[in-house]
């Protein structure tokens, strides 16, 4: 269940060189997770409002395989790999077109409204029966 985001690189996503800014690709996943997310049903608003949790990256690991330029459409593909009860991997990979110019791997952890571990919610949990996990 891979979700799929595109994105244009704007001018301020790049450096003078018309490159992006290696720090704008950790922005770009950022928004995909998001809208995944939202895909799935989930108001992360109303989800802190109601049970005070929220979610915070543990980790990225990240490789910077190929530039995007200003003016590139690309698309951000997010699938869950790994899922338990208080945390979920995603692989996130950056597109243009069919070239792989970016690629990470992203724990997520649930945290309460005072920072400690606290399960994901049902919707996200469930993930692991279709992830095999």
């Amino acid at each position: 269940m891979t979700h799929r985001h595109q994105i244009r690189v704007y001018y301020e996503d790049t450096d003078l060189a018309g490159i992006v800014y290696y720090a704008n690709y950790l922005k770009f996943i950022e928004r995909a997770r998001s809208e995944w997310v939202r895909g799935l049903g989930v108001d992360q608003a109303a989800l802190r409002t109601t049970s005070g949790a929220v979610f915070a990256v543990r980790r990225v690991e990240a490789d910077y395989l190929s530039p995007a330029y200003f003016d590139d459409v690309i698309e951000v593909r997010s699938a869950p790999v790994a899922v338990s009860p208080a945390r979920i991997t995603l692989q996130q990979d950056i597109f243009r077109k069919e070239t792989r110019l970016f690629a990470a791997r992203v724990m997520l952890v649930c945290l309460d409204g005072r920072g400690r571990p606290r399960r994901l919610p049902p919707v996200l949990a469930d993930l692991a029966d279709t992830i095999g996990a």
